[in-house]
């Protein structure tokens, strides 16, 4: 039987502060506190958890990773709270985008105290093909 990825369960990252570092996740993005470990802080919604290990941030290592939104209304709500809270944006003045060039999903792009980028993005609908008659 072929391997069949299910949704992300959690991912961790270093950063200089965990705690530091989770009250800005806590206050910026609305996740909440799951627990405190020796070094570190797990944080999260309902759908990914994420884990600030002290240690010295390497935010080459990763690109980006991006949190899919259910709808445009969402996207343009999260950027004007994003906005509110001082987020600098990395595409200020036309902050929502294709993700890449010719991709009918869109995004927007900021990074976290530590360097780290992230994206929130909703992805394009998909058009059923008519059959033919």
């Amino acid at each position: 039987m072929p391997l069949k990825l299910g949704t992300v369960g959690h991912f961790g990252i270093t950063v200089r502060d965990p705690h530091k570092s989770a009250r800005w996740w806590i206050d910026t993005l609305n996740v909440k506190k799951a627990f405190d470990f020796p070094g570190g802080v797990v944080i999260g919604s309902k759908d990914v958890s994420i884990v600030l290990i002290k240690g010295e941030p390497h935010p080459e290592v990763i690109d980006h990773v991006s949190f899919h939104l259910p709808s445009m209304a969402a996207l343009k709500s999260a950027l004007a709270e994003l906005k509110r809270k001082g987020v600098a944006l990395e595409d200020p003045g036309d902050e929502i985008g294709p993700e890449a060039e010719g991709s009918k999903n869109v995004g927007l792009w900021f990074r976290d105290p530590d360097g780290y980028r992230w994206e929130l993005s909703v992805l394009a609908r998909r058009t059923r093909k008519r059959k033919p008659h």
